[in-house]
């Protein structure tokens, strides 16, 4: 062999092995394309689909199909709103538990608040802990699946995590000294079921969230983005980044919980802490970075990869360290499958309502309404808003009174096996964050949530540090809407400011919504009589872009209006007066809220322009 066959050989050869990376790349791109191939055939088929139609998802040939609503994005959506819940299997639980539902605690108790029969409750205890993961899974399995499939809305639904405190911690007490039975409360939460069911039939509980203003509504969804960013930075459902604190109302964290002193606040090793720094880098960083380059399922990529590192047991992030706790949530996770009967919390409810009972039982039935009723209603909106459900004609989303129907069915149900009221979880911003635009993705959620019946072991094990960056990522995406408010007139303005800032600080869309609606009634009934007493002589800075406001909204009515009224005293005169014969409504934004009743010469010929359409409706914009 000559030398030039040699080196055509060995340049042959150096070829060869220069090759497999292009080509590895190239088998890489080509199998992952064809993957997608596969997900986009699969969509194709069943968006076209009986199926497809049910839920309306996007090419399935139903009058009102959803834009970008898919098969795939829909299943994947289900799973990234489920794993950011998963937490409640157990911490619902055990907070519930410790009321101690019908285990005997002997008194007198000592200096700790032990019984005198502390073990014997303990062993009580832990079986009442493992009723309620299977009546927490169970409820909101039901839950999301009935929501879902009857209202096609991407929400989800369970135990709420503020209800369920002031049940254990206010009306109950711990190891039930509080002043209201355990019995009695379930019975008011069964009550007040049937309660919210008959306002959402009669259209009262529709109407209620119509006559909230505009801008008040949209602030509410900031707020519930605060309050998922705050929720994600906690402690106890979080990355622990912040905690309480004495001097001031929080205060930097991020150090070991064993480092934590007795009010909460952190002793040494501030930022120390490397449960919360792989939060943050694998579930927060990372996940970002994947949603930066579109990658599907990224949410749920970073929920699992926390996870996975955080059971191993021999690392310094280990969900399960050798500690009492630490070993009793090793020996759940190890079961890997298991199932729990309910023992002690099925059907508890007194219905003796004699003597103190009745008091009692009045004070925890109001309670419970109006805190749920305005914690539900708020979010629900927001999260229907959030999906770009809300109907740009009348501010109403679709089969709202279904999902009102829903929630309060699915409150009384829960009552039955032991639960606290249910509501509408801001978790699900999460899955609407991946995608999800229908029932498709509650369903999905719902029968993740049965499954865990049977699978608890694993999904009680995700750890707080797993899904608290994806709630500060989901806050992110809700706080968008901050620029809808109407910032120009103080009367809409301070209320929104308010309302946004005290849902997360006041750790309740409940009482922040209250604190909105108390600032825009006391300020602008204060601006009216000023104005009234001066004839209209004085008039505040900027009000002739006062949002339109009032009590008859529009959209359907009332069933008790329209059924004994006729539909008379309900139309808005004056509202019609300025808009040209058409309704007042709605739109996407603050901008298409018709404002005063003195507009400017621009918003005359949108009024103008909007009466000569045939159509009933036309946004400003």
């Amino acid at each position: 062999m000559n030398m030039a066959s040699e080196e055509h050989i060995e340049m042959q050869t150096m070829g060869e092995e220069e090759t497999p990376p292009t080509v590895s790349r190239s088998l890489f791109a080509s199998k992952l394309s064809a993957f997608w191939n596969i997900v986009t055939s699969i969509d194709e088929k069943v968006n076209k689909s009986t199926f497809g139609r049910v839920f309306r998802l996007q090419g399935s040939g139903h009058p009102d199909e959803i834009a970008g609503a898919n098969f795939s994005t829909e299943i994947r959506a289900g799973l990234t709103t489920f794993f950011t819940m998963a937490y409640i299997i157990a911490v619902n639980a055990s907070m519930l538990a410790d009321t101690g539902f019908d285990c005997p605690c002997d008194k007198p108790f000592d200096s700790m608040g032990n019984c005198a029969n502390q073990d014997e409750w303990n062993v009580c205890y832990n079986e009442v802990k493992l009723d309620l993961i299977t009546a927490t899974a169970a409820l909101s399995g039901m839950a999301c699946i009935l929501m879902g499939f009857l209202t096609n809305l991407p929400v989800a639904l369970g135990p709420g995590m503020g209800l369920n405190a002031y049940f254990t911690y206010q009306v109950v007490g711990v190891k039930g000294r509080g002043s209201i039975p355990y019995q009695l409360a379930l019975t008011a939460i069964f009550v007040e079921g049937w309660i919210f069911m008959f306002l959402a039939l009669t259209g009262i509980r529709h109407w209620l969230v119509k006559i909230i203003p505009a801008s008040i509504k949209t602030a509410s969804g900031v707020g519930i983005g605060l309050f998922l960013t705050l929720i994600g930075m906690s402690y106890s459902s979080g990355i622990g980044l912040v905690t309480g604190a004495v001097t001031t109302p929080l205060a930097i964290g991020g150090c070991p919980p064993e480092d934590l002193s007795g009010s909460g606040m952190c002793t040494q090793h501030v930022m120390m802490n490397p449960k919360m720094w792989v939060g943050i880098v694998c579930g927060g960083l990372f996940t970002a970075c994947l949603m930066a380059f579109r990658i599907k399922a990224a949410i749920v990529v970073g929920i699992a990869l926390v996870s996975i590192v955080s059971w191993t047991r021999d690392s310094a992030v280990t969900y399960f360290p050798y500690t009492p706790e630490g070993q009793a949530r090793w020996d759940f996770f190890h079961k890997g499958v298991a199932f729990h009967p309910i023992q002690h919390t099925l059907v508890k409810q007194q219905w003796d309502l004699s003597g103190v009972h009745a008091s009692n039982f009045a004070i925890a039935l109001f309670t419970f309404l109006y805190v749920d009723i305005i914690d539900c209603t708020a979010t629900l909106y927001s999260m229907a808003r959030f999906c770009n459900r809300v109907n740009k004609g009348d501010g109403d989303f679709p089969r709202s009174t279904m999902a009102y129907c829903v929630d309060a069915f699915c409150i009384s149900i829960g009552s039955l096996i032991g639960c606290s009221p249910v509501t509408v979880f801001v978790e699900s911003g999460a899955g609407i964050a991946e995608g999800g635009r229908t029932g498709l993705t509650a369903c999905v959620t719902g029968a993740c949530f049965l499954i865990s019946l049977f699978f608890a072991p694993i999904f009680a094990s995700i750890p707080p540090w797993a899904t608290g960056s994806t709630l500060i990522i989901v806050g992110c995406l809700m706080i968008r809407q901050v620029r809808n408010i109407n910032w120009n007139y103080i009367g809409d303005a301070l209320p929104s400011f308010v309302t946004l800032t005290f849902i997360p600080f006041s750790y309740s869309v409940a009482y922040g919504l209250l604190a909105g609606l108390f600032t825009y009634t006391g300020l602008n009934l204060m601006i009216w009589v000023v104005m009234k007493v001066s004839g209209d002589s004085v008039v505040p800075m900027s009000y002739d872009q006062k949002e339109y406001w009032t009590w008859r909204p529009a959209g359907e009515k009332p069933w008790v209006v329209r059924l004994f009224t006729k539909g008379r005293f309900w139309d808005d005169k004056r509202g019609l007066k300025r808009n040209g014969g058409f309704p007042l409504t709605e739109g996407d934004d603050t901008a298409s809220f018709v404002r005063h009743e003195s507009p400017t010469l621009v918003e005359e010929e949108k009024f103008s322009t909007r009466a000569a359409s045939p159509l009933p409706f036309r946004s400003l914009n």
